[in-house]
């Protein structure tokens, strides 16, 4: 068990899985800092975050920090009081120095790659989007750049051929808790004041450059563009944005499709990009720049998400090409 006094920094149910395996290890957690609550559902009433919700249920009497600026003094004092050793970030947002310099300790974060590729809010779904083999999750010390402090460790995992989002995301969340507790270890053997860690550049050579990186998804990166795009890319799109956010495709009529599961076929035989068939046997066949699709599974506006196949069943496309 370790005795360093550690302050927790998360919001979402990445940060709050590895809250949970945290506290079964018996760790001196003194303080949790999540975001505030905000309005949800129709009636908008405050949801508390899910690291919120976990630190609650397992450290009653932990104190919950919840700043609206991370540079308000009262919060910097309040920080200051639990007279923590180390600050463990995962999955928040940016910290001022005035936050990360403050324990003796350091402080580091998780991220879900294996930097320094992949800088960035959306690792996950970004390396599954570049047909990436492999990935994995680097804990790492803060500095004053976003993910280019010193790495810690680093945990690799192949990328299976079907991969999803959020199979990656279930499989680095397992990881990333295994990584966080080696991480603290680590540092509470090492010598208060030691240089720990190496830099990132030892992780890639200069013909590599530049590194792949990791954007935050908008709508328009969601876009299944099937006149501009190899159904390659597009089954890649597919299964990266799968459950959440999802990808989507648009017929020339302006109708929405989120597209769930695809599979890639050959071109097919008299088909311009764009245009799509159905089989008598209710398959969904559309042409890409290079490349088909078949949509397995998908969700028509107002509708539930279903089988392509079940859509089929009770439902027609209208005639014209997709986007």
């Amino acid at each position: 068990m370790s005795k360093l006094k550690i302050v927790y920094f998360g919001t979402p149910e990445f940060a709050a899985y590895i809250l949970e395996k945290m506290t079964a290890s018996g760790l001196d957690i003194r303080g949790v800092v999540t975001m505030p609550d905000k309005p949800a559902g129709r009636g908008h009433r405050p949801r508390s975050s899910a690291v919120k919700e976990t630190a609650l249920r397992l450290l009653p009497g932990v104190p919950v920090l919840q700043p609206e600026k991370l540079r308000d003094e009262v919060f910097l004092d309040d920080l200051r009081d639990l007279s923590a050793d180390l600050f463990v970030v995962v999955a928040f947002r940016m910290l001022p120095p005035e936050v990360w310099t403050m324990p003796e300790r350091g402080t580091f974060n998780l991220h879900a790659s294996l930097l320094p590729r992949y800088r960035g809010a959306a690792p996950i779904q970004r390396v599954l989007m570049d047909g990436e083999e492999k990935t994995g999750v680097t804990a790492f010390f803060l500095n004053e750049e976003i993910d280019k402090g010193r790495i810690i460790l680093r945990k690799e995992t192949p990328i299976s051929r079907t991969e999803t989002g959020g199979s990656l995301y279930d499989r680095l969340m397992k990881m990333g808790a295994d990584a966080v507790l080696e991480t603290i270890s680590l540092i509470e053997k090492s010598t208060p004041g030691a240089f720990l860690g190496r830099k990132q550049s030892d992780f890639y050579t200069d013909d590599e450059l530049p590194l792949p990186t990791a954007p935050k998804i908008f709508k328009p990166d969601r876009a299944l563009l099937f006149r501009e795009t190899e159904g390659v890319a597009l089954e890649r799109l597919v299964r990266a944005m799968n459950p959440y956010p999802a990808a989507f495709m648009t017929h020339e009529d302006g109708t929405e499709y989120k597209v769930f599961r695809a599979d890639l076929l050959p071109s097919q035989e008299g088909m311009a990009a764009g245009d799509f068939k159905v089989t008598h046997d209710r398959r969904l066949i559309i042409q890409s720049l290079r490349g088909a699709l078949e949509i397995l599974e998908l969700q028509a506006p107002s509708k539930k998400r279903t089988s392509t196949a079940d859509f089929l069943l009770g439902n027609s496309l209208p005639g014209g090409r997709f986007l």
